[in-house]
């Protein structure tokens, strides 16, 4: 076996094989150092400590409510810790980071823009030549599928087209990370598919570093390279794993007996985190 379980439900930390070692401080992209969230008397997440190495792929997974949403809004900057610090790229974050892309569940394109007006927008914002600007906007429409619908408008594209406009326009920005919050959740299973694979795609020829949240086992599997489960209210880190299904990724990887095995592995430990969940809003 080649994975590595860090499960903290009682700070008990298992290592199988030749796992992969945690970033030295050189290569981590992103480091979460003791973040806590208080909203009032609610306790959305407390003392998370994390380091994402440049380049990887994390999936956060956790039932609803665990904090994995608002961990991404205290990274992205959209939302301050009440204790602790995160640094990206070595530096504190402090109000919206401009080096993270956000892309959202909604597609949060301006209607009144098309394809192109709408992934060069960034671009503009920063006062870059519209023959420039244009240029590097084509170039993200084509890696995301839509060369030809560059003069379309939002109104006039489907769900998964719209996904890409959005994915399109946080790569023009050139980012250093990319925070992707369930962006496929609203979209059929045949589609989901589709950009799932596309993403990875993209993953592999930018390298960028990746925080992807989804509720879906199998998307945390297809897409990461580090799956990071979060535990019941107030969100903690759970379990930590690593991903060694092999890259390039396609759906066959599903048939594969490692798969079913990671697979079985997170049921577990989601399953677990669900029921104290439900506990606790009993008790």
């Amino acid at each position: 076996m080649n994975d590595r379980i860090d499960s903290h439900a009682g700070a008990q930390t298992a290592h199988h094989g030749n796992d992969t070692p945690r970033a030295k401080s050189s290569d981590t992209m992103i480091a979460i150092e003791g973040v806590s969230k208080r909203y009032g008397e609610f306790q959305a997440l407390e003392r998370v400590d994390m380091d994402i190495a440049r380049g990887e792929f994390v999936v956060l997974l956790g039932a609803s409510g665990c904090g994995k949403s608002t961990l991404l809004n205290l990274i992205t900057g959209f939302d301050a810790p009440t204790t602790g610090r995160i640094r990206v790229n070595d530096r504190e974050v402090k109000g919206i980071d401009p080096h993270c892309g956000m892309v959202f569940q909604q597609y949060a394109l301006f209607p009144w823009l098309s394809v192109l007006d709408n992934v060069a927008f960034g671009l503009k914002m920063k006062g870059i030549d519209k023959t420039t600007r244009y240029a590097t906007a084509r170039r993200y429409i084509d890696m995301v599928g839509l060369k030809g619908f560059e003069d379309r408008y939002p109104k006039a594209l489907s769900g998964g087209m719209r996904q890409r406009v959005s994915i399109a326009r946080v790569l023009a920005n050139d980012p250093d990370v990319i925070l992707l919050d369930e962006p496929f959740a609203a979209l059929d299973a045949m589609t989901r598919q589709v950009l799932q694979e596309e993403l990875l795609q993209i993953y592999q020829k930018s390298g960028k570093t990746i925080v992807f949240i989804t509720h879906s086992i199998d998307e945390a599997l297809m897409l990461s390279t580090r799956m990071v489960i979060m535990s019941a209210r107030p969100g903690r880190v759970a379990c930590d794993l690593t991903n060694d299904l092999p890259m390039p990724r396609d759906a066959q990887v599903q048939l594969s007996p490692r798969y079913n095995e990671l697979k079985s592995q997170i049921w577990n430990t989601v399953q677990t985190e669900v029921m104290r969940s439900l506990e606790s809003q009993a008790a």
